[in-house]
């Protein structure tokens, strides 16, 4: 199957830290493959209403929604491309998997089912130890545990200033190889520590 590559960009700021790695990465994807950029700030969700418990079926998405659905499920690779705000998601993008929630529950599209063995990666900026980027990865990688996705990891790079990830060499390394790597089955901590049986 060949693969469909869905960037979605979770900065207020075009061309930032984050997305500059993000597409140093993609730049090493082999030739023709499938490509679809989101700027999330310029295709904003409704803040999501959470109606699990709400009589009757979820009502199908329209708009932005709709289109982020459906791009979504077009994906065999999602990448969140998110600045690490507070020690983790930026606001766009934590919106755009809270609507994940009411995507479960429509009715004939079975999200979770359609999403399972595709593969989630993240891409991040930030100043300082890479160690607080802790809540942002673990975020993802459990989001993926959840739904029976494959995780690729959270390409990380170091700046504060508009183009200071550029200086991160280390960082614009790992990009050159990141998507080619196989990435793992997501399982919970406790899911890998069980015994078993």
């Amino acid at each position: 199957m060949s693969r469909s590559f869905l960037f979605l960009l979770g900065s207020s700021r075009p061309d930032g830290n984050t997305e500059l790695p993000a597409r140093a990465a993609a730049g090493h994807l082999p030739p023709g493959t499938e490509q679809r950029w989101v700027r999330l700030a310029e295709r904003p969700l409704p803040d999501f209403s959470h109606v699990r418990h709400a009589d009757g079926p979820r009502a199908a998405p329209v708009g932005e929604e709709a289109d982020l659905l459906d791009a979504t499920l077009a994906a065999t690779d999602v990448v969140i491309a998110s600045p690490l705000y507070w020690y983790t998601l930026s606001a766009e993008a934590k919106r755009y998997l809270d609507h994940w929630s009411g995507w479960l529950r429509l009715p004939g599209r079975d999200f979770k089912a359609a999403m399972a063995g595709r593969t989630l990666w993240g891409v991040t900026a930030m100043a300082g130890d890479a160690g607080t980027a802790g809540p942002l990865v673990g975020a993802l990688h459990h989001t993926a545990a959840y739904m029976g996705m494959r995780f690729g990891g959270v390409l990380l790079g170091n700046g504060t200033r508009p183009g200071d990830v550029l200086a991160d060499t280390g960082a614009l390394e790992r990009a050159g190889t990141f998507f080619a790597r196989e990435a793992p089955l997501a399982r919970f901590p406790q899911a890998a520590e069980a015994p078993a049986r």
